[in-house]
């Protein structure tokens, strides 16, 4: 493409020394290569750019307003080469684009934005919350740098693994269940209606496997769209709700609406990792949230992993 970076430097060097000869010196290269350089800029453009003398050379009108033109170039090309310099030296490049299942983001990230954002004022970090099947698709069509989900949900990433939470049962403070204090087991929860997720979530499809197990069943005509949401039917008697610890002890774990009890059953736990595409090169900046994650699920009460 012309002219090139190369060739609006001569002109704006030319411009500004008055002479081809010093011109040259000045971008160490012989003055006939600086010469034929002007001379093709001057046929692609159909101008001419120097009038040429024994004093020197001086911009035309529009050789003038050419080399102001180059000048603002060459300083938007300088700009972009100190952002990308810049940016390589920060953590996510100075932006972090994290995709978060909605039942940790609120409960998790929070204190953890914070710290990042106290360390490192300059980043910027875009959260959306999705369901497991969107944060898969998000990261491999590029919208998410990391994502915070279920690990065996993204095969072919790079998994960072944070935490192990217990599933809760959640009933209602009228409900049988809600008399006793140790885990319950899948023989008391027989034929128990069970409430969820829609089926995008890895929780749901948790929940369903243990309600087979319980030869329970999935209320068919309530899907919920968030773990208040479930809650809340719970709490009404529509049936018994699954939850994630740590849900449970950021917002319920004094709840006068539900009693809430530990479960003795094999799939009642979940790990949780960050992730990152396999393929791709470690994103700068991972080891930086991996750490603060780590601190909050230490502070939550939670069980690291990894």
């Amino acid at each position: 493409m012309r002219p090139s970076l190369r060739q609006l430097e001569y002109i704006v060097t030319v411009a500004r020394l008055g002479g081809f000869g010093l011109a040259a010196e000045a971008l160490n290269v012989s003055q006939p290569s600086l010469s034929a350089q002007i001379a093709e800029v001057e046929r692609d453009l159909g101008i001419r750019l120097f009038d040429r003398g024994r004093s020197g050379a001086s911009p035309t009108a529009m050789g003038d307003e050419i080399t102001r033109r180059a000048q603002r170039i060459l300083a938007q090309v300088e700009d972009l080469r100190s952002f990308a310099r810049e940016g390589a030296s920060k953590p996510f490049g100075g932006r972090l684009r994290l995709g978060v299942l909605p039942s940790i983001g609120p409960y998790l990230l929070p204190p953890v934005v914070a710290a990042l954002h106290a360390s490192h004022p300059e980043l910027r970090i875009l959260i959306r919350e999705e369901s497991t099947w969107l944060l898969e698709q998000g990261l491999r069509q590029g919208r998410f740098d990391l994502i915070i989900s279920t690990p065996e949900d993204h095969p072919n990433t790079r998994q960072d693994r944070l935490f192990r939470e217990n599933l809760l049962l959640a009933v209602a403070r009228d409900d049988p269940l809600a008399l006793g204090t140790g885990p319950v087991s899948a023989a008391e929860l027989r034929g128990r209606v069970f409430l969820t997720l829609d089926r995008g979530h890895r929780l749901s499809r948790i929940v369903y496997a243990m309600a087979s197990d319980c030869h329970g069943m999935i209320a068919e005509e309530y899907e919920g769209t968030s773990l208040d949401s479930i809650r809340m039917m719970a709490a009404s008697g529509a049936g018994v709700a699954i939850l994630p610890e740590l849900y449970a002890r950021r917002l319920i774990a004094n709840s006068t609406e539900v009693v809430i009890r530990p479960l003795a059953m094999k799939q009642a736990e979940r790990v949780i990792s960050l992730m990152q595409p396999a393929e791709a090169p470690v994103i700068r900046g991972t080891e930086l949230l991996c750490a603060a994650l780590r601190r909050e699920v230490v502070r939550a009460g939670l069980t690291l992993e990894g």
